[in-house]
C-alpha cells in the first residue's frame, strides 16, 4: 500500500532543493563551514509540519489548496493572491532555467557542445514533452528519476573527505555566531526550505493521485520520508562547500586569493582544483538536475492552482483538448522563463536572487491561509489540527514568517550583503 501511495511527499520535498536552495546551502557551507548544519534539524521538523497539513487537507477534502481558498475567502481575495503567486512563480521558473545556464560552463569543460544556448532550449522541450505527453503515473516515475540524481550530492560530499567527527559535532550541537552575515544566511537556509508553491503542488498531487483519508497514514509516511531525504541532500551540499571552499579560505596560501561564491555554479567550479574533477562534475550534474526538475514542477503547480481556483479542468491525466487552459498556462510559464534566460545579457544572478525575495514575501501569506483552513471543522471534520500539533504548526508559521519577512527586507535594502 505504501508503494502505491508514495510519491507526492518525496517529489515535492526534493523539488524544493532547487537552484535557489542549492545556492543558499552552498553559500552557508562556503562562508561558515559546518556551523549551520544543526539548523537542518529544526528546519526538517518545520518542513514536515507544513507539508503534512496540505497533504491531509487534500486527502480529507479531495480539493486543491487554491480551490479551498476560493470557497472560503472569496473570488476577489483568491484573484489577488493568485496574481501575486503567478508573478512570483514566473520569476522562480526563470530562475530554474538560469540555473541550467549557470551549470553549462562547468559541463562544457567535459563536453564543449553543452552550451547555454543548447541546454536551456533542450531543458524546456524536455520539460514540456514529459508533462504533456504522459499520464500521472509516467510523470511521477520521471520525477522519481530526478529525485535519485540528487544522490550526486551525497557522492560529492564523500569525495571531498570532510572531517566526519567535526561534522557530527556541529550537526548535533547548536552553534550561533552573533553577526549580521551569519543571521542573514541562517534566515536564508530556513526560508529556502519551505517555498509557497510547494504547498499548492503537494495538495494538488495528493488529489490527482486519488489519495483518500483511509490511505492517509501511508501518505504521511511519504511526506516525512521526503522531508528527511531533502534535508539530507542539503546536509551534503553544505558539507561539500565547507570541506573545500571554507577550508581553503581559512588557510589561503601565500600569493593566492580567497574563493568567492555567488552561486552554486561557482561551487562546482571551485571543487575541481580542490577536490578533483569527479566531485566537481557530480555537483554540476546535481545542479542541472535540480534546475530541470523544479522547472518541471513549478509551472505545473501554477497551472494546478489557477485552474482549481477558477474551475477549469486540470491534471496531467487530461489531454490538451480536455484541459486547454491548464496546458496553455504550463507551456507559457516554461517558454517565458526559458526565453528570458536566453536573452542577450539576461541578469541570471539577479533573477535567482529576486525570485527568492518574492518567495520570502509570499510564504507567510500562504501559511496563514493554510492554518485557517485546516482548523475549520466544517472543512476538515475530525481531522483538524490537535492542540499539540497546532502549537507546533503556529510556532512554525510565526518563526518562519518573521524570519522570511526580515530576510526579505534585508535582502531588498542590502542585496550585496545577502549574497
Amino acid at each position: 500500500m505504501f508503494l502505491s501511495i508514495i510519491g507526492p511527499g518525496i517529489i515535492t520535498a526534493n523539488a524544493d532543493n532547487d537552484v535557489g536552495g542549492i545556492t543558499t546551502y552552498s553559500i552557508a557551507g562556503a562562508q561558515f563551514g559546518y556551523s549551520m548544519l544543526w539548523l537542518l534539524i529544526p528546519v526538517t521538523v518545520a518542513l514536515i509540519v507544513t507539508q503534512e497539513m496540505c497533504a491531509r487537507m487534500g486527502a480529507v477534502t479531495g480539493k486543491g489548496l487554491a480551490d479551498l481558498i476560493r470557497e472560503n475567502f472569496g473570488v476577489r481575495v483568491t484573484a489577488i493572491v493568485l496574481l501575486l503567486f503567478v508573478l512570483g512563480d514566473l520569476g522562480n521558473t526563470a530562475a530554474e532555467f538560469a540555473g541550467i545556464a549557470s551549470a553549462a560552463p562547468i559541463l562544457q569543460t567535459y563536453a564543449a557542445f553543452l552550451s547555454k544556448n543548447l541546454l536551456v532550449p533542450l531543458g524546456a522541450i524536455f520539460v514540456f514533452v514529459t508533462i504533456t505527453r504522459g499520464n500521472y503515473k509516467i510523470v511521477e516515475r520521471v520525477f522519481f528519476c530526478f529525485c535519485i540524481v540528487y544522490l550526486a550530492y551525497v557522492g560529492s560530499g564523500f569525495l571531498v573527505h570532510p572531517p566526519w567527527g567535526e561534522v557530527l559535532r556541529q550537526t548535533i550541537v547548536p552553534h550561533f555566531t552573533p553577526t549580521s552575515a551569519y543571521l542573514l544566511t541562517a534566515i536564508g537556509v530556513i526560508g529556502t526550505t519551505i517555498s509557497p508553491w510547494m504547498q499548492f503542488y503537494i495538495q494538488s498531487a495528493i488529489v490527482e493521485k486519488g489519495v483518500r483519508i483511509k490511505e492517509y497514514p501511508y501518505s504521511r509516511l511519504d511526506v516525512i520520508s521526503g522531508s528527511v531525504i531533502t534535508d539530507v541532500i542539503a546536509f551534503f551540499i553544505i558539507v561539500s562547500s565547507a570541506a573545500t571552499i571554507f577550508a581553503y579560505n581559512a588557510h589561503v596560501p601565500a600569493g593566492h586569493h580567497p574563493i568567492t561564491i555567488n552561486d552554486a555554479a561557482d561551487v562546482a567550479s571551485a571543487l575541481q582544483p580542490l577536490a578533483g574533477k569527479y566531485a566537481s562534475l557530480l555537483f554540476a550534474i546535481g545542479l542541472l538536475n535540480a534546475a530541470i526538475f523544479t522547472a518541471s514542477i513549478l509551472p505545473l503547480s501554477t497551472a494546478y492552482y489557477v485552474c482549481e481556483a477558477f474551475g477549469f479542468e486540470s491534471g496531467v491525466e487530461h489531454r490538451f483538448r480536455d484541459a486547454p487552459i491548464f496546458y496553455t498556462l504550463y507551456a507559457g510559464m516554461i517558454f517565458i522563463g526559458a526565453g528570458f534566460v536566453l536573452l542577450p545579457g539576461a541578469p541570471l544572478l539577479a533573477t535567482i536572487f529576486y525570485s527568492q525575495v518574492v518567495n520570502g514575501a509570499l510564504l507567510p501569506v500562504v501559511l496563514v491561509l493554510m492554518l485557517v483552513l485546516i482548523n475549520n471543522p466544517r472543512i476538515m471534520g475530525t481531522y483538524v489540527n490537535g492542540l499539540a500539533f497546532n502549537i507546533i504548526a503556529w510556532a512554525t508559521v510565526i518563526i518562519v514568517g518573521a524570519l522570511t519577512v526580515v530576510s526579505t527586507i534585508q535582502s531588498l535594502f542590502a542585496p550585496a550583503a545577502a549574497g
